[in-house]
């Protein structure tokens, strides 16, 4: 006569059967096992998945465990898995590797799901030892078609930065599937190797929503927008429907590029799609419509959202910076403390450069000591270097100098340049070499520190010291930035390069120019020839103005858009004065909005004014 195993737990007394049920340590299990021999009363009541697990821990305990085991019908491999899995995702994963040590020296044979429990812990601590032992066990295993395994060692050893390897194995993988793909792609993005990644992901036999937006993401990520915007649009073409992450992407890649139409495009396709309360989305939205120059679009998403982050408040102020509203970045800030959010650093880093571009000397001081004083946060190198940039804009540069020479941190080529900056507007020869000396050190290959020192002493009319700066730069390989405008119409991008007559319209464009110098000169225009510093005739100097990138753009712009709509214009450097000058005039000319955004801020050109006090 068979008695079962519930019967035999409940011929035991009370306090017995539970310790036999639920012991909670090795001594525990102990006394329970020595109960049930004097007893003379079955093994199997002791539950056996509970026996691994009270003696996991415990090095001294696992062999006792491990023989206790063996009177039971259920394969220890797969009992000790269970333990290796609670292990592996618990604060401790260092504790399923030595649990695994421990069975390897009692012969415990892994499976499969071993290798992925102890895997998974090596990853968690970046153990490249023991990961390699465990890829190692799975090759003399036999689990080398193991696509889920192999998977897991190839971001193994992407997060341990063991790039070579990880590629000779992606190459010789007897099959792959899209993980295989994106895993590998995604760590040759995060170890800088674009080109190797774009390389990969051409040759991809499948991709599903994943790789599309990785390589979105890489793409603004590396610098290159325009490749992030192409891919989306032939994602959509072959039916791909984005989501949430693929919408912050694509908005990052507008935002860069200034690609407006398709911005606002993705904006109606994540309200229809349900994406319209997505905090992430909306931040991105508005950091999009600030850089494309629409701030009442930015604004207008601002004050719907339903729920804000201090990303919210943050990336509003600095959009109102950027755009010259410096008091209206302030009452967004007093705003943001009566709505009881606390700013953070990036929060500060607008309200400094509201204060700058406006000068603001005390609300910058007061916002830069209260930091720390009020809300205990250390100020970075960004905010001191605002700081600089405050003080040099204000023409206050022996403060500004001083205040570098007494900060508790290395000033960068940032401070310096924002030194620089002011002495050039200031005209101080002196500081401006110093700011350069530094500047030859700490960033050598930058132009834009030459081209500066060498304008300041032009203008000075120090012509040999001009020269000898043009000369340095060429004996050190430092190549000048061409000044380029880019203007999206139609959907499609169009670059221009100072002094370019390459383009298909360029008749048109220069004709175009010419009828808005008459206009311009009717109301008193002059060109600012102060700008170009060559040492040639007027003429010439005029020549080089009239070929500045942005009025190439400009011009353009006019002859290809519809009378009454807003021209947006990119520049990758700092508008001039002249160019400044002109576009104001010829806001209220051609009775157009134009926006364009340089280097340092946006301008608005509208009836004849800009949005900005100044053109720097």
């Amino acid at each position: 006569m068979q008695i079962s195993m519930s019967s035999s737990l409940h011929s035991l007394p009370s306090p017995a059967q539970t310790l036999v049920s639920n012991f909670n340590s090795p001594f525990e299990l102990k006394q329970a096992h020595a109960h049930l021999i004097k007893t003379n009363t079955p093994l199997s009541l002791l539950p056996p998945s509970r026996i691994a697990s009270v003696c996991a821990l415990s090095p001294a305990d696992i062999s006792y465990a491990h023989r206790l085991l063996t009177h039971f019908p259920q394969p220890q491999t797969v009992l000790w898995n269970s333990c290796l899995k609670t292990l592996a995702e618990s604060d401790s994963p260092l504790d399923a590797i030595l649990l695994f040590r421990r069975l390897r020296e009692l012969d415990v044979v892994p499976d499969s799901f071993t290798c992925a429990f102890v895997l998974k812990a090596c990853t968690a601590l970046l153990d490249d030892k023991t990961g390699k032992i465990i890829h190692a066990v799975i090759e003399k295993l036999g689990f080398q078609w193991n696509l889920v395994l192999q998977n897991m060692i190839l971001n193994f050893y992407g997060l341990c930065g063991e790039m070579s390897t990880a590629r000779l194995m992606f190459d010789k993988m007897p099959q792959r599937d899209v993980v295989s793909w994106n895993v590998m792609i995604t760590h040759l993005v995060k170890s800088g190797d674009f080109e190797g990644a774009h390389g990969l992901f051409s040759c991809m036999p499948e991709r599903n929503l994943r790789s599309w937006t990785m390589m979105i993401s890489a793409c603004v990520h590396s610098g290159k927008p325009r490749e992030g915007v192409e891919l989306f649009m032939e994602m959509e073409k072959i039916g791909v429907q984005a989501n949430e992450v693929t919408v912050v992407a694509v908005l990052s890649a507008c935002a860069d590029l200034g690609a407006l139409e398709l911005g606002k495009r993705v904006h109606e396709y994540s309200k229809r799609s349900g994406f319209g309360r997505n905090v992430r989305v909306l931040n991105t939205l508005i950091d999009m419509y600030v850089k494309c120059g629409c701030l009442e679009e930015a604004r207008m998403v601002f004050e719907e959202m339903e729920e804000r982050t201090v990303v919210s408040w943050s990336a509003m102020i600095q959009g109102l910076a950027i755009h010259g509203q410096a008091q209206e970045a302030l009452r967004v800030f007093s705003m943001m403390l009566e709505m009881g959010m606390m700013p953070n650093e990036v929060t500060f880093i607008g309200l400094l450069h509201a204060c700058s571009h406006m000068g603001l000397i005390d609300e910058g001081r007061r916002f830069f000591s209260g930091m720390t004083r009020d809300y205990g946060i250390v100020p970075e190198i960004e905010h001191y270097g605002c700081m600089v940039d405050l003080y040099s804009r204000a023409g206050l540069l022996q403060e500004a100098h001083e205040f570098i020479m007494n900060m508790p941190i290395k000033p960068n080529g940032v401070v310096w340049g924002a030194l620089l900056g002011g002495c050039k507007v200031h005209r101080n020869i002196e500081l401006a070499e110093e700011a350069t000396r530094h500047l030859a050190r700490l960033d050598p290959l930058n132009d834009g520190y030459y081209i500066v020192l060498s304008n300041i002493y032009a203008e000075a009319e120090r012509w040999e010291d001009a020269v000898r700066v043009r000369k340095l730069m060429k004996n050190r390989g430092v190549k000048k930035t061409p000044g380029c405008s880019s203007i999206m119409v139609d959907g499609v991008i169009h670059e221009f390069v100072a002094g370019d007559d390459s383009h298909s319209q360029a008749t048109e464009i220069f004709d175009m120019w010419e009828k808005l110098m008459d206009y311009m000169k009717t109301r008193g225009y002059k060109p600012d020839t102060s700008v170009v510093l060559l040492d040639v005739e007027e003429k010439e100097k005029e020549k080089f103005l009239y070929r500045h990138s942005e009025k190439l753009a400009l011009c353009f712009g006019l002859i290809n858009t519809p009378p009454g709509s807003v021209i947006r214009i990119m520049k990758n450097l700092r508008v001039c004065e002249d160019c400044h000058a002109a576009f104001k005039l010829i806001s209220s000319i051609v009775n157009r909005e134009i926006v364009v955004r340089d280097r340092n801020r946006f301008h608005c050109f509208k009836d004849g004014a800009c949005s900005c006090q100044d053109y720097w």
